[in-house]
């Protein structure tokens, strides 16, 4: 199998499991489960086009642990945001597409997602081509790369918790999470969620693999996803409209990704 066969296929299996995404959210009516099933999506193909062989050689230690990360981060995620879609709900991104799509939503939903699997292709293709790289040797790069993903998922887990934390204690109703990781970044998830992606560059980048520069373009696109997309733009809206000048305080003075000191607590 080629390269470009492979991304062939990374897409036809993306797309077809975001067509039952849909199929979930229709017969539901709880948006939420389309991000659950996007992630274990994304792990789960990326694993399998790790442990994919281009020759008859069976799998070699790097496939194995490329194929281990992306697991791991899917599990991870996965169940944090079934967890969370259970007891909330309908997300309101997703609620309020609905909302402007009116009687045209469920084709308009059907498109949407058909464009995030489109989108996802670069995640998953930089899965298969760190896993590809033509060494059956483990390098110092792959430990790097191990440690970097392993960063951004614990970094990513105690945001969550410390956010989780901070809503279940009824003192802290309508206030805004300053406390841990949230006094340094507005949304210290998404930065480390941004921050496992350099991993598969890590491992992949090299003069004498052409195929190791795709990788670049997993952490570009999630940033560019999570800065101006789907992620920062619309909860910055939410967090505006429900806590007003708590929140435009919080902003004024700390980082909106990048973890920093704040600027002043008063």
């Amino acid at each position: 199998m080629t390269y470009l066969a492979a991304l062939l296929l990374i897409a036809a299996a993306l797309c077809a499991l975001m067509a039952g995404a849909w199929v979930v959210q229709q017969r539901t009516g709880n948006s939420g489960w389309v991000d659950t099933i996007w992630t274990f999506s994304v792990g789960t193909v990326g694993a399998v086009a790790a442990l994919w062989p281009l020759a008859d050689d069976a799998p070699h230690a790097r496939q194995w642990l490329v194929a281990v990360l992306a697991l791991t981060w899917a599990l991870r995620l996965g169940m944090h945001i079934a967890q969370r879609s259970k007891v909330a709900g309908d997300d309101p991104r997703y609620a309020a597409y609905a909302q402007q799509w009116g009687a045209d939503a469920p084709r308009r939903m059907f498109i949407f997602l058909q464009q995030q699997a489109l989108g996802s292709i670069p995640l998953v293709f930089a899965i298969f081509v760190a896993a590809q790289f033509p060494s059956a040797e483990l390098r110092w790069q792959d430990i790097a790369g191990f440690a970097i993903l392993a960063i951004g998922i614990a970094g990513e887990a105690i945001a969550d918790r410390q956010l989780r934390s901070f809503r279940s204690d009824p003192a802290n109703r309508g206030q805004v999470c300053d406390r841990g990781l949230w006094r340094w970044s507005r949304h210290p998830n998404y930065f480390f969620e941004w921050f496992g992606w350099l991993a598969y560059p890590m491992i992949a980048l090299s003069l004498s693999y052409p195929w190791g520069w795709a990788t670049l373009l997993a952490p570009l696109f999630m940033y560019w996803i999570l800065v101006h997309v789907t992620g920062v733009p619309p909860l910055e809206q939410q967090m505006l409209s429900s806590r007003g000048e708590r929140y435009r305080a919080y902003q004024a003075r700390t980082s909106v990704f990048f973890p920093w000191p704040p600027r002043s607590d008063a």
